[in-house]
């Protein structure tokens, strides 16, 4: 696609007296300052005016259709050059071109790319054309329609450079659409278009440029059509992507073992969007423990995910050859903070389990999982062993702990969507540890297995937060059985 941005194009100087570009003011000819009707083409002669209209009617239903065939960038193209080619043969004119403004930088004006560049023989003209850069940009700023018809080349020199060297006979430019803003209800167009000729013969008249504001009305139709179409098919494109990230990351969940000997367990999660920045896993290492894991990547949504899929599938496969969860975390550590980007990173607890009850557990800057005993009610916190995973390429997990359930204790692991479950009527309170250790403390006094316990926590934190969920949520939860 040809593509050329230009910016700060000047306005042109004022043209020799008896052009049609003329400002408006007493004397000058009608519309010669100011937009054209779009039935001015009219001239009376109703054979002529047929003919001008059937055109007009034919084009519009032309490109009607091929707004509604645009599928991807390929279709626009097609469309965008179709109306440039149309243009041409419309107008009689020898060069056609479609100019769009982009949006305004801070400190710089907005500037307008030619997005196609055609000849009456149906050639595209290629990057190093040029055109009135002054006539466009006189169009983009102040939304009128201009036409001009160079006599000599003192005139052509008023327009610009361009018209002169190029030997420009006529041009016509008129505005696509006019984008509605501020109290005026008027502000600056989206694009023009742009036909010129150098044939002594071909000069423009006021009919001529009515005609082609007319035409480029409905073509600012169709753009924005087509426009509103493309992002229809984006967003059912994006909505299908979703779909399948969804899916695929409800079935990357694992399976909660049933019939693990000595433990009852459970896990659950929820994304705050369509998909989730937190997981969970169960695992059996090389040594043939029962690996838990409760992860939370930075943000949430579709990056988030992917960085999820990686560590989790990671750091499976690590611990299916090493059976030292620290050792495993500084691998999956140096991993990580090669392929993330700054300020992204993931907090990650590991438990391995043994039959015996004895569990080794190693905190990567996850919220603090609590132990309840069931001995003397109490809730102990399992800090932090190590930062984050991503955040300290070189760091070394060579810290942890060994501790041991007796029957009845629960170990409670959650991501901080749960701690930070916030309430609508005072947005400043959070569920918090406390909400936690609350329901912790009520549920393991009767006994609650790890789903029924689980689905307690999640009801209480969606009912503090009225069902509001900022963040993803996860929550794990093993409970030693009797032996």
């Amino acid at each position: 696609m040809f593509f050329r941005k230009k910016k700060g194009a000047r306005t042109p100087s004022v043209p020799a007296a008896g052009s049609a570009a003329l400002p408006a003011q007493a004397g000058a000819p009608a519309g010669a300052g100011e937009a054209p009707h779009s039935t001015e083409f009219l001239t009376g002669d109703a054979l002529v005016d047929r003919r001008s209209v059937e055109g007009l009617l034919d084009e519009v239903a032309r490109i009607s259709e091929m707004v509604a065939r645009v599928c991807g960038p390929d279709d626009l193209r097609e469309l965008l050059t179709y109306i440039v080619d149309a243009s041409i043969e419309r107008t009689g004119a020898a060069r056609g071109f479609l100019v769009l403004t982009s949006p305004a930088t801070e400190g710089d004006a907005a500037a307008h790319e030619v997005h196609v560049a055609r000849s009456r023989e149906g050639e595209d003209l290629g990057e190093d054309v040029r055109y009135s850069t002054s006539a466009v940009g006189h169009v983009l700023e102040t939304g009128v329609a201009l036409k001009d018809v160079f006599n000599s080349a003192a005139e052509a020199m008023d327009l610009g450079a361009s018209v002169f060297d190029l030997k420009l006979r006529a041009l016509m430019c008129v505005p696509l659409d006019t984008e509605r803003s501020g109290e005026s209800g008027r502000g600056a167009p989206r694009g023009a278009l742009y036909v010129d000729s150098k044939a002594a013969t071909r000069e423009f008249t006021q009919q001529d440029l009515s005609y082609f504001n007319a035409l480029a009305q409905q073509i600012a139709v169709a753009l924005e059509s087509a426009r509103l179409h493309l992002d229809s098919l984006e967003r059912a494109r994006l909505e299908a992507s979703l779909d399948t990230a969804e899916l695929v990351q409800k079935n990357l969940m694992p399976q909660i073992p049933a019939d693990l000997p000595g433990y009852d367990v459970f896990g659950w999660f929820c994304a705050a969007e369509r998909t989730s920045g937190d997981f969970y896993d169960f695992f059996r290492t090389k040594g043939g423990r029962q690996g838990v894991v409760v992860g939370d990547v930075t943000g949430h949504g579709p990056a988030s995910a992917l960085i999820t899929s990686t560590a989790q599938a990671s750091l499976r496969s690590t611990m299916r050859v090493i059976d030292d969860p620290r050792q495993a975390l500084t691998m999956l550590n140096e991993d990580l903070a090669e392929r993330m980007d700054s300020g992204l990173f993931v907090t990650l607890f590991l438990a391995l389990l043994s039959p015996d009850g004895t569990l080794e557990i190693v905190n990567a800057g996850h919220t603090p999982p609590l132990i309840y005993r069931r001995a003397d009610g109490a809730i102990e916190s399992i800090e932090g062993h190590g930062p984050a995973l991503g955040m300290v390429p070189d760091f070394q997990f060579d810290q942890g702990e060994t501790l041991t359930l007796d029957e009845g204790d629960v170990l409670l692991a959650v991501t901080d969507g749960l701690v930070e479950a916030r309430s609508l009527q005072a947005p400043d309170d959070l569920f918090g540890e406390e909400g936690l250790r609350s329901v912790l403390a009520e549920q393991c006094l009767r006994s609650a297995g790890a789903r029924e316990l689980t689905e307690a926590v999640v009801s209480k934190a969606l009912d503090f937060a009225s069902g509001n969920t900022e963040d993803d949520m996860t929550v794990v939860t093993v409970r030693r059985l009797a032996t």
